[in-house]
C-alpha cells in the first residue's frame, strides 16, 4: 500500500491561475481543485470599499482568510469584527458567516476551502455576471446551493 499523493506537485507561477469578476470582486485562483486532487483551492480575493456577499453558510468547505491589505469585520459566530491587515479567520463548514471590506481602499485576501470545488462555484457564476448581462440573483442563488453554499435571509 503506497501512501504517495494521488497527484503531481504544483509550482504556480504568479498571475498566472484563472481570474475571474463576480459580485463586485475580482478573484484570482492560485491553486484549485485538479492541482490538489480536490483537497484545497487557494485564491487573492480583490474587494472595494464596502464590498463583501451577504451572509452565508458552506455545507461541505472549511474557509481560511488571511487579511493581506485593507481594513475587513468578519460576521463570526452573530458577532462584527474587526480584522485588519495581518489578521487570520478560520471559519469551518456550516458557521453563518460574511465579510466586508470597512476601509476607504480596495482590500484583499488570500483565501483558502479545503475541500475544492470554489473554484467551480465561482467561475459558474462569473459568466452571469459578464456585461451587459445584469446577474440572476435567483439563478445565482440556485447555483450556490448545487455547491451547497446558502445565503441567509
Amino acid at each position: 500500500m503506497s501512501n504517495a499523493p494521488d497527484f503531481s506537485p504544483s509550482l504556480v507561477p504568479a498571475d498566472t491561475g484563472p481570474v475571474y469578476h463576480a459580485f463586485g470582486e475580482e478573484v484570482q485562483f492560485h491553486l484549485t481543485g485538479s492541482q490538489t486532487g480536490g483537497r484545497l483551492t487557494l485564491w487573492t480575493e480583490i474587494v472595494p470599499p464596502g464590498g463583501g456577499p451577504p451572509p452565508h453558510v458552506h455545507l461541505n468547505e472549511d474557509e481560511w482568510f488571511v487579511v493581506k491589505e485593507g481594513m475587513f469585520q468578519f460576521l463570526v459566530e452573530g458577532e462584527w469584527k474587526e480584522a485588519p491587515a495581518g489578521t487570520t479567520v478560520f471559519l469551518p463548514r456550516k458557521a453563518i458567516h460574511t465579510f466586508k471590506n470597512t476601509g476607504k481602499d480596495t482590500g484583499k485576501l488570500l483565501v483558502a476551502t479545503s475541500p475544492s470545488g470554489f473554484e467551480t462555484f465561482f467561475s459558474r457564476c462569473a459568466e452571469l455576471f459578464n456585461p451587459p448581462n445584469t446577474p440572476d440573483m435567483g439563478r445565482i442563488a440556485a447555483i450556490a446551493a448545487e455547491h451547497g453554499i446558502h445565503f441567509m435571509d
